[in-house]
């Protein structure tokens, strides 16, 4: 059963698979629990059809104890970030290919109502005043992220309707609504820029040579300064072992060019019942809900 705590600033991160939130916002999470703000990561699957990403660990006897590992894998990432944590309990859906249908019984194969349904009793116990989530095109188009999107945007709106799953508590209203800005091309362009300047060799090049032509990034609405979290973030990350191969990739950029050219992480406000706005962009999710405009 989850437990609420009272009172206070809470803020609710939802993702798709264990490691997500390690690789999406765990800076801004990190910085948050440390500040003591209660934070809750809910995750709607269990990673299950996922892959071993990390060459040192893809055995077959890691593949076959996947579900497991990956749970002990988010249980040390959740400790170290310092937040709480909770599966939503739906199954990965993998990422069939273009032809393919989804696995039945997966997360992405159910009707977005239903899914919502653990959702919304979470949000009505948690009771956060922000919800943290990803854009409609899931950040990348796996089908549990798109999904991931739905769910939070319908478990959002139902959970503050009293006449819409009246089994689930009573209603909460979620002041703000954010999506995750993380990993877009200006980022990986400006680290780019900055490494090639300084003679640093950067990996960068040949993935922003190939992006794919999609629509403008929303605009940033919100940037939260965790450079000093950046540590955290990684350690969180590379607890999920068997989905990072350490100095590869998103592990591979010097950390203190990244933390003079881009030392937050960027949002983009989605919804707001939050009266009247304040400078753009924003410094602080929670801007406009410290001093006791909304109710606890």
């Amino acid at each position: 059963m989850f437990t609420q705590h009272p009172g206070g600033l809470r803020l609710l991160s939802v993702h798709a698979h264990p490691d997500d939130e390690s690789s999406k916002g765990a800076a801004t999470l990190a910085r948050y629990a440390a500040e003591g703000v209660d934070v809750l990561v809910a995750t709607c699957t269990g990673g299950e059809r996922g892959s071993v990403l990390n060459p040192a660990l893809d055995r077959p006897e890691v593949r076959a104890d996947l579900t497991r590992i990956r749970r002990e894998e988010m249980a040390a990432a959740r400790d170290i970030l310092g937040v709480r944590q909770q599966f939503l309990g739906f199954v990965d859906s993998g990422m069939p290919g273009p032809e393919e249908p989804l696995p039945e019984g997966c997360f992405a194969a159910q009707p977005v109502a239903v899914a919502a349904a653990p959702l919304v009793a979470l949000i009505r116990q948690f009771r956060p005043q922000v919800v943290v989530t990803y854009d409609e095109t899931g950040g990348y188009p796996h089908p549990d992220h798109v999904m991931t999107h739905q769910v939070t945007v319908e478990a959002v709106e139902a959970a503050a309707d009293p006449d819409r799953h009246a089994e689930a508590g009573e209603p909460w209203q979620v002041a703000k609504l954010y999506y995750h800005l993380a990993l877009s091309r200006a980022w990986f362009q400006t680290l780019h820029d900055a490494m090639t300047e300084r003679g640093v060799a950067s990996g960068m090049g040949e993935l922003l040579a190939g992006w794919p032509d999609t629509r403008p990034a929303l605009a940033t609405t919100t940037r939260v300064a965790c450079a000093e979290q950046f540590a955290v973030r990684d350690a969180a990350m590379l607890a999920h072992a068997t989905q990072v191969e350490p100095g590869v990739a998103f592990m591979a950029h010097p950390r203190d060019i990244e933390r003079e050219v881009w030392p937050t992480e960027d949002y983009h406000l989605a919804r707001s019942r939050v009266p009247g706005a304040g400078e753009w962009p924003e410094t602080d999710l929670f801007a406009g809900l410290r001093s006791g405009e909304e109710d606890e």
